[in-house]
């Protein structure tokens, strides 16, 4: 007997903008197990079950009301047009029982803010509205330069597209990175990005000749395996270390030693799952030269052991 797909339901509010209210229908859609059978059901709701107007020119009809968020192992609200105010959004998710994982596409991060899930917890939403968002809701960690932020139960992402990215990041969570990538080929979206909303803040136009530090980037992905000092990129790049670091905070979001070790991670994910490779050739293979070392940067970023990584995704492989 198949296993039943987990339940995903998307609430659209008034004035739901309609690119981000698609995501997670595309992207969860898209996810297969190995024989081809869907690993979510996407549903979509409003408060009533009644239609709903869009940000755009038209409005939408659905088949459900929120007494389907009851049964939801996971919760989308996708952005909408304004106001943002705690009274008007506050009742949003009493419907949604405990437990349930709860994510947010770009200012629907506000309705997760008015309802007090993120009060004292790390999030995210777009740029423009990181100000407006700090003022109603002071208690919430923003970052408002990533991508998106994954604080497990509650999953908030920046801006449009940022959803996508937030969406395959999930499906890479509960079902590894070959099924992620999968998604994103059928969906023909880049699987991972590099850095954060920083990069799309509006910032003066580089002079045309400047290629920025996508070059240097692009070389450092070849090496992972070997040892990469910051002087190392910045004589390839051509730059002095302070002028790479600022330009790469500027162009990624974060600095340079972090995207390195960011990219490590994510290649010793995917040779975890995708290999019986030794976890100390993994370590070497990804540029973190020892198990040890492998071991404490993986558990800092995903709270989790290699070998506990791996029985995961290979529950029948060796370890």
């Amino acid at each position: 007997m198949s296993e039943i797909p987990h339940r995903v339901v998307v609430l659209a509010l008034d004035g739901v903008i309609p690119f981000e209210l698609g995501i997670p229908g595309r992207i969860f859609g898209a996810a297969r197990g190995p024989g081809g059978e869907p690993l979510y059901e996407v549903l979509t709701c409003t408060m009533d079950g009644g239609p709903v107007r869009t940000a755009a020119d038209f409005a939408i009809v659905v088949d459900h009301d929120a007494t389907v968020l009851a049964g939801a192992g996971t919760v989308v609200i996708p952005p909408f047009a304004g106001p943002y105010s705690e009274e008007r959004l506050a009742t949003a998710l009493t419907g949604v029982r405990p437990g349930t994982r709860i994510m947010s596409i770009c200012t629907g991060s506000f309705v997760l803010g008015a309802a007090g899930l993120l009060d004292g917890r790390p999030a995210t939403t777009h740029w423009a509205e990181a100000g407006h968002f700090q003022k109603l809701f002071p208690k919430v960690d923003l970052d408002p330069d990533v991508l998106f932020v994954d604080d497990g139960d509650v999953l908030t992402s920046a801006g449009a597209a940022a959803g996508v990215d937030l969406c395959l990041h999930v499906v890479r969570r509960d079902h590894g990175s070959e099924v992620a990538n999968r998604a994103a080929r059928r969906c023909v979206v880049p699987p991972w990005r590099d850095g954060g909303q920083a990069q799309y803040i509006e910032r003066p136009v580089p002079e045309p000749h400047d290629t920025g530090t996508a070059p240097v980037r692009a070389w450092a992905l070849e090496r992972l395996d070997r040892p990469l000092s910051l002087a190392d990129l910045a004589a390839q790049a051509g730059m002095s270390v302070r002028t790479l670091t600022r330009r790469f905070r500027e162009e990624v979001g974060m600095s340079p030693g972090r995207w390195l070790t960011l990219q490590r991670i994510e290649r010793a994910r995917h040779l975890l799952e995708a290999t019986d490779l030794p976890v100390d050739q993994i370590a070497r293979m990804a540029g973190f030269g020892t198990a040890v070392s492998l071991r404490q940067h993986l558990h800092a970023t995903l709270g989790v052991a290699p070998i506990a990584y791996r029985r995961t995704f290979q529950p029948a492989g060796e370890i």
